[in-house]
């Protein structure tokens, strides 16, 4: 007698989006448990994790600052994961897209006027967008999958950072640390909008939730991108081209994982140094699925995945767990939206 995998008819509606729920949950249940077999308090550790950034006001800043790149990296991703275009380098685009803006900082530091982080913005973008155009070229012209090109320029992303910030860009006056000059006071935004703990990330984040939910939703190019992912055949029949969905795909989605850079470059750091690459774009990954690839759960996923890497913090030193401790949760909780992703999509049949 063998188990095999059988494939429904119809995924169930209502399990699509209670899985994502479900994979949360029991990743608390199984995180308790797994730490407290390591020697740790379990429950306290998911108390810190999970719940301490949700009720603890004075970090409710840092959930929002940790969520804002999260979902911006993620709304680029969704979109080309529902055309089956797997870019898994976003965390190379959001360097790129930063040493872009960076670029612009680093040209102009006599200007005075805000106006010059608009140039610095969209440089960003471009940036993000021109690392991402690598692997559409090497896939639509030479069919090398996107996976590998993708992954192996975050690494050359991350030795062109270092470069940089220990070369040409170095600040001279920095007492030798790798980073470079700070921007100005025109080169930058302000942490939070005033009166609220609200980062500018966030907002530009709800903005562009609202866009890509258009997009997707209710335009052509959405139709197009999601059958190009759902029916190759039927697309070519319906005149739609594979090569261009995958190029504007990756192009979108290094575009918001640039401006992600940028944007976490002027708001939050100020300059740019080794400790910049944070894997934002590895965990934005995990932000997708369990968004459901939809634009609204995306942004409710990239809270609770900022809520993990807040908690997480917080646990090391209260709870004293490993600092990998929020990465362990973040991957079970990936590896439990996929298996249920499995489960709604198929049954198991004993033959």
């Amino acid at each position: 007698m063998r188990i095999k995998l059988e494939k429904r008819a119809e995924p169930s509606r209502f399990m699509l989006f209670a899985t994502p729920v479900a994979a949360v949950v029991f990743t608390i249940l199984i995180g308790a448990v797994l730490f407290d077999a390591l020697g740790y308090d379990g429950l306290g550790t998911v108390k810190e994790i999970f719940f301490t950034p949700i009720l603890a006001s004075y970090k409710w800043q840092d959930v929002a600052t940790k969520a804002a790149p999260l979902i911006l990296i993620a709304l680029g991703l969704s979109l080309g994961n529902q055309a089956k275009v797997w870019n898994i380098g976003a965390e190379g685009q959001y360097i790129a897209g930063a040493l872009a803006g960076a670029l612009v900082a680093y040209l102009t530091p006599g200007v005075a006027s805000h106006w010059i982080i608009i140039p610095m913005v969209i440089a960003g973008v471009l940036g993000g967008a021109a690392w991402a155009a690598i692997p559409a070229f090497l896939k639509t012209k030479l069919n090398v999958n996107e996976v590998l090109t993708s992954l192996m320029l975050v690494y050359v992303a991350l030795q062109l950072l270092s470069y940089l910030v220990t070369g040409p860009w170095k600040d001279p006056n920095g007492h030798n640390f790798p980073q470079t000059a700070p921007f100005t006071d025109a080169q930058l935004l302000p942490h939070s909008i005033a009166g609220t703990f609200i980062p500018p990330g966030l907002v530009i984040a709800f903005v562009l939730m609202l866009a890509f939910w258009l997009v997707v939703s209710r335009s052509v190019y959405g139709f197009q991108v999601r059958v190009v992912g759902a029916a190759p055949s039927a697309a070519r029949y319906a005149g739609f081209s594979a090569n261009g969905t995958v190029w504007s795909t990756l192009l979108i989605s290094g575009g918001m994982a640039g401006l992600a850079g940028i944007l976490e470059a002027t708001s939050q750091l100020g300059q740019l140094n080794l400790g910049f690459p944070s894997n934002y774009g590895f965990t934005a990954i995990i932000v997708s699925f369990l968004g459901r690839l939809h634009p609204v759960g995306v942004f409710i996923a990239g809270i609770v995945l900022a809520i993990t890497y807040v908690g997480g913090q917080v646990a090391q030193t209260t709870v004293h767990v490993p600092s990998a401790s929020g990465g362990i949760f973040q991957a079970l909780m990936l590896f439990l939206i996929l298996a249920g992703d499995v489960l709604v999509r198929y049954r198991l049949v004993l033959k």
